[in-house]
């Protein structure tokens, strides 16, 4: 049905010209967008299976970004529990695990190489976890945050 699309949009612009549509909105400009959602799905299939693999205690919070979104949370910790936060990113570069206040676990580089990160925190007060990636780097990030 895209390609359909696409010859459609190929065959007809606004001025009759005969030549193929620029505009933006066209289905053939978004037709690219839609080509990169399979590998943005499988990346983030391929993190969370990496997290899976090291799961342990019972589940907080957990989900997965694109790494030029970062992650930005401020869970819901009981106070004096401890807790496992794994990460995992798979894709190109790197990104970095930052904490607010800074003593509640350390600030870590996570390769985007499909490895997981694992960071253990005791919460003593509310925290924020950021995962922000850097410079060039792209996929997806996944966490997951266990009460053990």
């Amino acid at each position: 049905m895209a390609a359909s699309a696409v010859l459609l949009a190929s065959c007809t612009s606004g001025s009759n010209d005969g030549k193929a549509s620029k505009d933006p909105s066209s289905p053939a400009a978004s037709g690219s967008q839609a080509a990169t959602e399979p590998s943005q799905k499988k990346l983030t299939e391929q993190a969370q299976a990496a997290l899976t693999a090291v799961h342990s205690g019972k589940m907080v919070e957990a989900g997965a970004e694109r790494v030029i979104d970062g992650i930005h949370t401020e869970p819901s910790l009981s106070e004096g529990r401890t807790y496992r936060l794994n990460l995992a990113c798979v894709g190109n570069g790197s990104a970095r695990l930052t904490f607010t206040p800074a003593s509640t676990g350390t600030e870590t580089q996570v390769p985007c190489d499909q490895s997981v990160v694992q960071q253990r925190i005791t919460a003593h007060k509310p925290i924020r976890i950021d995962v922000d990636g850097t410079k060039g780097s792209t996929g997806v990030i996944a966490w997951r945050i266990d009460i053990i």
